[in-house]
């Protein structure tokens, strides 16, 4: 199934966001401010992902997209990083079949093949397990980085082409994108008080609606998930058109 691209129409929206992307930030401050070690953070955190999948689900969010782990974030120390894995292994043996009961579709998105042969089994096992299910799809963004989906898209591009190619246009890309499944994020959301968004989904966020906030991931939950929605439903979503035309068009379907 295609997407619409919202740099080539005006994708549907509405009151409610079809697809959140969420940066989860903050696990190593919170697990400080506690005088916890950093691990005690993270391990905090995959409580909050399950209050927020759990939220999305209800709220009839389609698509939960996380950024569990960039391809940069393995400049940091080999302990935390190893710590880091140990947890993604834990999570994926643990959740996986509460997921698949409450009708959660899982991917996995990103360079995979540098994770260990468990990990990459275990991913296997959860997309192959839950890929019928469709209340809402959780995508977990682990060695991902939105340059590295670009350049990788290209050299699929490259590789199904039988001649040579003269231009490349956006529909054609496209479907070789890590995220071709699903629709662009309407509202991006970064937890723990920076705003940038650090190589995540850089061609998926081109007409997001963008919410940051001071919370750190560890205390965010159903109700912080509600905030953002709030300011989201606050946005005049315009696509490069003006507030006129905006307007029109919402007279138009109404009538």
């Amino acid at each position: 199934m295609s997407h619409a691209s919202s740099t080539k129409e005006i994708p549907a929206h509405g009151d409610m966001p079809r697809h959140v992307a969420i940066i989860m930030d903050g696990n190593g401050r919170w697990a400080k401010r506690q005088r916890l070690p950093r691990i005690a953070g993270h391990r905090r955190g995959v409580e909050s992902v399950r209050d927020v999948v759990a939220a999305c689900a209800e709220r009839g969010v389609g698509y939960l997209t996380l950024f569990a782990f960039s391809s940069e974030n393995w400049r940091r120390p080999a302990e935390e990083v190893t710590l880091l894995m140990q947890l993604f292994q834990a999570a994926l043996s643990c959740e996986v079949e509460k997921l698949h009961r409450n009708g959660v579709r899982l991917k996995v998105v990103g360079e995979t093949q540098r994770f260990g042969p468990k990990i990459r089994a275990l991913i296997e096992q959860a997309e192959r397990l839950t890929a019928d299910n469709q209340r809402l799809t959780l995508t977990i963004a682990a060695n991902y980085g939105g340059r590295w989906d670009i350049l990788q898209a290209v050299s699929k591009l490259i590789q199904h082409q039988s001649g040579k190619l003269e231009s490349i246009e956006e529909s054609m890309l496209a479907p070789y994108l890590a995220m071709s499944y699903a629709p662009e994020p309407d509202l991006f959301i970064r937890t723990g008080g920076e705003q940038r968004i650090s190589n995540f989904l850089l061609w998926q966020l081109a007409y997001s609606e963008f919410y940051f906030t001071d919370t750190l991931w560890p205390d965010f939950d159903a109700a912080a998930l509600d905030a953002a929605i709030v300011s989201y439903r606050g946005r005049e979503r315009r696509f490069g058109r003006t507030s006129d035309q905006v307007e029109q068009a919402k007279r138009a379907e109404v009538a």
